[in-house]
């Protein structure tokens, strides 16, 4: 095999110095126009929606409501003075505190458990569901589910449900004592017998209030009860509805057609003392025997007319944000499982098994090896979580009633309210949104610089 030399042809010239490197600063500067070119229409629609809104809050924020007389720093420093406003920033920093370190938790733990099951995927897509609903809907499900009344809202049907199961509910909630036939309200809402009684005494004690639909069932008359003679060291009495079906009948009287009130609580005290309790009969009736000597008087406890549990006031000032805040991690549990499993997916397993093997138990594994190598990934979903929960409007808006809406306002739907609501002040809405900005950059510059990171 022989070598080859190729020799130029004579009278060729050759290139100039400079002509390579020329013609490599015009290929560059033609792939710049091209790339320009081609994002142009990118960088339009990016300074239209995103630039152009920014510098227009920021002006719009130094002028007055109207928009028509400068007022520099004025909107900044009614900001925080106003009450709503205060408490639209104490309700942002509680969002950005609770809800992305409860998602990041509870995401990590859905996560590893999520692992040892059989049907992992069908867990997964189940817990992801959510992330498919708007927010608006998830309003409204939510507002539907935190009902006060038990016969609309899910929560407090169980709460009523698990409460009555265990104390029982007051038999005649909207029971009160004849007024004027020998009952006396007390402070409390009990009712005691004006009159003391001794042993061998029978007392009626008349009630209304009480609608005859409204009656338990196996009530029976009152009016055999009522003849009764008490024996020598017992009281006898009846408590019984003072209502004849149809009208008539005397007020204060047991009438023949006049239902006893069953299971109602009856004391017996003497000296300020309670000396015995019992329950009214299926007719109403009751006794109090071997009772001493002396002068009794007669109580119908606050219990009997107790007013019925309804559940927790979910959607009130103290509870508003908890539970728009409970519907947030609804939505977003799925978001945090999936990206951790992500992650926990990518962990050498070999360190795992290693760890196992020198005898560490599955808590020591997880708090030791599986957070730490997973710190990137949760720093990761914790502030991506953060800029979400800053912007959130849709929740705190629709699950909030009228009433309530400045208890759980946050700096979103403040904005809106002040601009758009009813406050018609736009300049004051455009400070709020510049404020709202400031508090976001810096989470997102923080997240741009950890995937630049993470790519070199």
């Amino acid at each position: 095999m022989t070598a080859t030399s190729v020799t130029p042809r004579e009278g060729a010239s050759p290139p100039p110095a400079g002509a390579g490197a020329a013609r490599a600063r015009r290929l560059r500067r033609r792939g710049r126009a091209v790339a320009v070119l081609f994002a142009l229409p990118a960088l339009l629609l990016l300074g239209a929606l995103v630039v152009y809104p920014v510098l227009f809050s920021v002006g719009r924020s130094l002028f007055d409501a109207s928009g028509t007389r400068f007022v520099g720093g004025a909107n900044y420093t009614e900001m925080f003075r106003d009450p709503a406003t205060v408490t639209a920033i104490r309700n942002t920093a509680i969002w950005v505190v609770v809800a992305p370190a409860l998602l990041t938790g509870l995401g990590l733990v859905l996560a590893v458990l999520v692992e040892k099951i059989r049907w992992a995927t069908a867990f997964k897509l189940l817990l992801f569901l959510p992330m498919a609903v708007s927010f608006l809907a998830a309003g409204i499900i939510f507002r539907l589910a935190y009902d006060e009344d038990p016969g609309k809202g899910v929560l407090n049907a169980a709460a009523v449900s698990v409460h009555d199961a265990f104390r029982g509910t007051s038999p005649y909630p909207t029971a009160r004592a004849r007024e004027g036939h020998g009952l006396t309200a007390g402070r409390d809402g009990s009712y005691t017998t004006g009159t003391t009684v001794r042993p061998g005494s029978t007392v009626a004690l008349p009630m209304v209030g009480v609608l005859p639909k409204d009656l338990p069932r196996g009530a029976a008359p009152a009016y055999p009860a009522a003849g009764r003679r008490a024996a020598a060291g017992e009281v006898r009495g009846v408590v019984y509805l003072d209502f004849t079906p149809g009208g008539g009948g005397r007020q204060g009287r047991v009438d023949r057609r006049e239902s006893g009130l069953p299971g109602m609580a009856v004391e017996a005290r003497h000296d300020g003392r309670t000396v015995a309790r019992t329950t009214t009969a299926s007719d109403g009736s009751f006794r109090f025997p071997g009772l001493a000597a002396g002068t009794y008087t007669l109580t119908l406890p606050a219990q009997n007319f107790a007013a019925p549990y309804t559940g927790v006031s979910w959607l009130g000032p103290a509870l508003v944000t908890p539970a728009i805040i409970g519907a947030y991690l609804w939505i977003w549990t799925g978001f945090a499982m999936v990206l951790i499993g992500a992650g926990l997916s990518t962990l050498p397993r070999d360190a795992l098994e290693a760890a196992r093997m020198d005898g560490a138990n599955e808590w020591q594994i997880f708090r030791r090896i599986t957070v730490p190598l997973l710190a990137p990934v949760l720093t990761v979903v914790f502030v991506t979580l953060v800029i979400n929960v800053m912007k959130v409007f849709d929740l705190v808006y629709v699950i909030a009633p009228g009433p309530v809406q400045q208890d759980a306002t946050v700096l979103a739907t403040q904005m809106w309210l002040v601009s758009f609501g009813g406050g018609n002040d736009q300049g004051l809405g455009s400070a709020l949104g510049v404020l709202l900005l400031l508090l976001v950059v810096p989470a997102m510059v923080f997240n741009v610089r950890r995937f630049r990171r993470s790519q070199r």
